[in-house]
């Protein structure tokens, strides 16, 4: 079967128009459809009638085709779709500026904030996203706020003003103006089209996580389980694997709490995933969901990483016992990097007993209401104060840890998945005690990089150890070779 990942040159019109006739859910988030005869836009598997494909356009981003002047459709709802996969993947300017998007750079820091991230000037950078996305920044993340405030609307119990400045909107009149032009509705008509439940939780804003199936969430869940941190993370795992993980956040504009439930989800197309959120702030509401899809992988196409890996005989087995598996990825860059190298030759429970210690010495307390979330991960200023010989490691060790938090702190490393990788790897393995090991793990996790490959770990080691006839050819697995790194931690555990 076909990757659905895209590029700009494989966005033919033959190709999309294939799939809006076949209702292609696998299209969802990759590309939507405008049909100018009705001046709405919609997702590739929307259930009415296929247009007629003189009346039809195609765009990469929502965006794109609301600056076309369409509407989103109110049947299919083309913005609570996955992101599409093809931002990791290729991971250009474009990707990475849709990425620090999602996470609400532009809200807080200006297109210029965000052009200063990526390394451009903010004119550059809007006639390479126009001429990538066919939106500039100020659109897409316009479409963020709208897609952000929807959700809200829909499904909590959120007064509408403060809905506006949990989405990210700088006035109610904003808010107002901007759904009514996006979705030809008012935010009050869109609520009195929903019945938002209570949430049990007073402060809880409760909202769903779209991706693509199948999803192996019990793989997920025992992965973030086995290597959850006390005081940070919780993680509840049910006899048939399904169960839930909560931990706290450390954002923009204060602590956060966040609870998904994780099950296996099979079937090709797109599915959800419930999670609730509580932040001190609003306005870190859409930084805590970019984070935690993020961590989720959500936007994985996992169809086509799985066809492609099963074409290798070592691997083959180990997709069809876990079809839909993700790469976990993680919530914050500083913190994995830490977990990295406190992680370095020694068991991964070894790891988690260190990162506990460094949290009840050095977390900020927080009070959170769930039972064992009491702590924010030490940032990375707060480690590069500590002196090493206080971490119970090799001297050495310690001196690559808080030299590399001083770094992070200096802002000379930056984990956010804004900079190219290959820059971040280079500057990574340039200070003292970095290595291979190290860097490639942080790309794995922090910067969401799907082609990383760990030859020198002790699990792949153990893995392959078990087949020792079989033909390695890692060369061949990418560019998913760190979904083939997780298939082979995961064949260990039975």
């Amino acid at each position: 079967m076909e990757s659905t990942v895209t590029t700009p040159e494989q966005l033919d019109f033959e190709r999309c128009y294939t799939a809006v006739q076949s209702r292609d859910r696998r299209f969802d988030g990759v590309f939507y459809t405008a049909v100018r005869s009705t001046g709405i836009y919609c997702r590739p598997s929307c259930p009415a009638r296929t247009p007629a494909s003189r009346n039809v356009s195609f765009h990469r981003t929502a965006a794109a085709a609301q600056a076309a002047g369409y509407r989103a459709c109110k049947r299919c709802l083309p913005d609570a779709t996955p992101g599409s996969p093809d931002w990791d993947v290729a991971a250009t300017v474009a990707g990475r500026a849709m990425r620090l998007i999602a996470d609400g750079v532009v809200d807080r820091e200006g297109v210029e904030g965000l052009a200063a991230r990526l390394g451009y000037t903010s004119r550059h950078l809007s006639r390479l996203l126009t001429a990538e996305l066919g939106a500039g920044p100020l659109a897409l993340a316009r479409t963020q706020r709208a897609q952000t405030a929807r959700a809200l609307v829909e499904s909590t119990t959120l007064s509408l003003a403060d809905v506006a400045f949990a989405a990210g909107f700088s006035s109610v009149r904003q808010f107002n103006d901007t759904m009514l032009e996006v979705y030809d509705a008012t935010p009050s008509h869109l609520r009195g089209r929903r019945s938002p439940t209570a949430s049990q939780v007073p402060g809880a804003i409760d909202l769903r996580i779209a991706v693509r199936t199948p999803f192996r969430g019990s793989a997920l869940l025992r992965f973030l389980a086995d290597r959850a941190v006390p005081g940070v993370e919780v993680a509840e795992v049910a006899a048939d694997g399904s169960g839930c993980y909560s931990r706290t956040l450390a954002l923009p504009h204060g602590p956060g709490v966040a609870r998904v439930e994780l099950a296996d989800l099979d079937g090709v197309g797109s599915s959800y995933l419930p999670l609730r959120l509580v932040v001190e702030d609003l306005r870190d509401t859409t930084a805590a969901l970019a984070r935690m899809r993020a961590l989720l992988d959500a936007d994985a196409d996992p169809v086509a990483v799985d066809a492609h890996l099963a074409t290798d005989p070592l691997l083959a087995p180990l997709v069809a016992a876990r079809p839909g598996l993700r790469v976990p990825g993680h919530v914050d860059g500083a913190e994995v990097a830490v977990r990295a190298v406190l992680g370095q030759q020694v068991t991964v429970v070894a790891a988690r007993t260190a990162a506990a210690r460094l949290v009840a010495a050095h977390g900020r307390p927080v009070e959170t209401g769930v039972p064992g979330l009491t702590h924010l991960f030490p940032d990375a200023a707060t480690v590069a104060a500590l002196p090493p010989e206080e971490f119970r490691m090799p001297r050495a060790r310690g001196r690559a840890l808080v030299g590399m938090c001083a770094a992070i702190a200096a802002g000379e490393v930056v984990l956010d998945r804004g900079p190219d990788r290959g820059d971040v790897r280079r500057t990574l393995l340039a200070l003292p005690g970095i290595g291979p090991w190290t860097a490639d793990y942080i790309a794995l996790r922090a910067l969401g990089h799907p082609d990383v490959w760990l030859p020198t770990d002790v699990g792949v080691r153990n893995a392959l150890a078990r087949h020792p006839d079989a033909d390695i050819t890692p060369e061949g697995w990418a560019p998913w070779r760190s979904y083939a790194l997780l298939h082979l931690w995961t064949s260990l555990e039975g």
